[in-house]
């Protein structure tokens, strides 16, 4: 399996066009690497990047990228709203599949420790990356900013980890960059209807992990309270695995507070949202929308959305897309701008980036006329896993109809579950249509494998043999999760709206065709395996998978007419 780590640099530019260009061009001619966002911020004057690969390919293009930042930003003539110390001020990896948080900080510091000896850029490993628990908490590596750095990276306590500790020329142009390995991050912005920077801080105090110091008397100009070492004693904030601030944002003539949300385990963006929405409002404020800079997992809104219809008591079973634009409403997403989900959810980033054609993209009349086509596929298994899909589709609008259902209210939830059982059916019967395509020509690639010598010829057998294995395996998960489509049908028959109970039974009715349809194709496919004992193993199976679909179909279907008739 393919290691994928995600790369979010954060560049002190964000006003000059021609330079953010210049710079994500870099990352865009790099190779195994792909371009996901672009963030630039104009009061900011910072610019945030994003991009996945490979470890390698993420290591040189993040490298070429700090080079040409170093070439292109000065930092004696950088301002903006942003605390920042160098031209590339930030350089996260993010683990995004089959690597561990381990290997992610290894190749974080394998890009530290060249960019420190071949660019002479001060470096700072942080978060997982950091070599002490002090460097761990990026604030404290960029304490006092690009302002104070020729003072600390000549000190004892604060001298970078890679590059130099002296601020000659190359460093009072560059600054210092800061690298690290991190979970996923979400830099999120609550929009709020006042100008007032104080008070925007005071909610971000309100709710930051950090807190505020305690005063002695007056909370806001009384004398800083200090522990037995000197320290400032703290005031947690209420929200656990954040960072914020407020500001003022000129390009939009509001506040913001400014949030870094480093683990939405401990506290998702809903969460977030809500509290600050809860804080603001105790100081006379209000949170008018919010602010996602850069990229968010898809997880993040679908969370939300759940939350937000739970609260509504409306069904959670619904489209994934559905879901998305519910997340964007109720925390007002698009307030400042148009949230373009193709854009800035990670994972669609990267579906736009697999440009192989999918048959579950067609339209209805594209895939019949396909499949009316003189090609050989799609055929009958993908007929028969799209037959299965439709069955869930039914069973889950009977479930959302009657969750809706006026004088049904008490019952919400016993049917949301139910539709989000068969939205989940739905989606792993859709990708089988275009897996059963993708078996049958697997099989075909292996017979056209070339056969001229002895060797040719058994790796050419065992090829067709391994595609022909997995060309019955994939009827198989067709008929097993079909299957499961009769409980939903069946617990709508029952329950469900009755007015709708003839959509349940036809659900019931695709369930089965999609079941005997796949036996047969488990059934042609095993038959030609070379494996007598699997083969007769899955026909087995499937045909009892049969048997038994055949028996609900006739009980469902009687009473089915039963309430109909009734």
């Amino acid at each position: 399996m393919k290691q994928l780590i995600e790369c979010v640099p954060n560049f002190s530019e964000g006003r000059n066009p021609e330079i953010i260009e210049q710079v994500a061009d870099v990352i865009r001619q790099a190779e195994g690497v792909t371009l996901l966002d672009v963030d630039p911020g104009a009061t900011t004057n910072r610019t945030v990047v994003t991009f996945v690969g490979t470890p390698d390919a993420v290591v040189e293009a993040a490298f070429s990228l700090i080079a040409k930042c170093q070439e292109l930003i000065d930092m004696r003539h950088h301002h903006g709203d942003h605390p920042r110390f160098g031209a590339t001020d930030v350089c996260p990896f993010v683990p995004v599949s089959n690597i561990t948080m381990e290997e992610t900080a290894e190749y974080a510091r394998k890009l530290a420790k060249r960019v420190g000896e071949e660019l002479h850029i001060p470096v700072y490993c942080y978060e997982n990356a950091a070599f002490e628990e002090k460097r761990r908490n990026l604030a404290n590596c960029r304490h006092g900013e690009y302002e104070a750095l020729k003072e600390r990276i000549s000190t004892k306590e604060w001298k970078p980890d890679f590059g130099p500790n002296k601020f000659d020329e190359s460093v009072a142009k560059s600054g210092a960059t800061a690298i690290g390995a991190r979970d996923f991050l979400i830099a999120v912005n609550f929009n709020l209807n006042t100008t007032s920077t104080r008070r925007a801080n005071a909610i971000a105090f309100d709710v930051r992990e950090k807190g505020r110091p305690k005063r002695e008397g007056n909370p806001i100009t009384g004398k800083i309270v200090k522990d037995a070492d000197g320290n400032p004693v703290q005031i947690p904030g209420t929200l656990k695995g954040t960072k914020a601030i407020g500001w003022y944002i000129a390009e939009y003539g509001i506040a913001q507070v400014s949030m870094n949300i480093t683990n939405t385990n401990l506290t998702p963006l809903h969460v977030a949202f809500d509290e600050v929405t809860q804080k603001a409002a105790k100081r006379g404020i209000r949170v008018t929308g919010a602010e996602i800079v850069g990229l968010v997992p898809k997880k993040v809104l679908i969370d939300a959305a759940k939350y937000y219809l739970t609260k509504q008591q409306r069904s959670l079973g619904i489209d994934e897309k559905e879901m998305v634009k519910i997340a964007v409403k109720s925390m007002g997403l698009d307030d400042l701008k148009p949230f373009n989900a193709e854009e800035k959810v990670i994972e669609y980033l990267l579906e736009k980036e697999d440009t192989t054609p999918k048959l579950v993209d067609m339209t209805c009349t594209g895939f019949a006329n396909e499949t009316a086509s003189e090609s050989p596929a799609p055929g009958g298994g993908s007929i028969s896993a799209y037959m299965g899909a439709l069955g869930a589709a039914l069973g889950t609008m009977v479930a959302n109809l009657s969750s809706h259902k006026p004088g049904w209210d008490a019952q919400w939830k016993f049917f949301s579950e139910w539709a989000e059982k068969g939205q989940a059916l739905k989606e792993k019967l859709l990708a089988l249509v275009d897996e059963d395509t993708n078996a049958f020509n697997v099989i075909m690639a292996a017979f056209g494998m070339p056969k001229g010598t002895p060797e040719e010829k058994a790796a050419r057998k065992q090829a067709i043999q391994e595609g022909t294995k997995y060309a019955t395996e994939v009827p198989m998960k067709t008929i097993e999760t079909s299957f499961e489509v009769f409980d939903i049908c069946a617990a709508m028959i029952k329950k469900g709206n009755p007015a709708s109970v003839s959509d349940a039974g036809v659900g019931v009715l695709c369930a089965r065709a999609a079941i005997h349809g796949a036996y047969l194709n488990v059934k042609i496919n095993a038959s030609s395996l070379d494996d007598k004992a699997y083969a007769e193993m899955m026909i087995n199976k499937a045909h009892d998978y049969v048997v038994k679909a055949d028996r609900l179909e006739k009980s469902l279907m009687r009473r089915t007419e039963k309430v109909i008739g009734d």
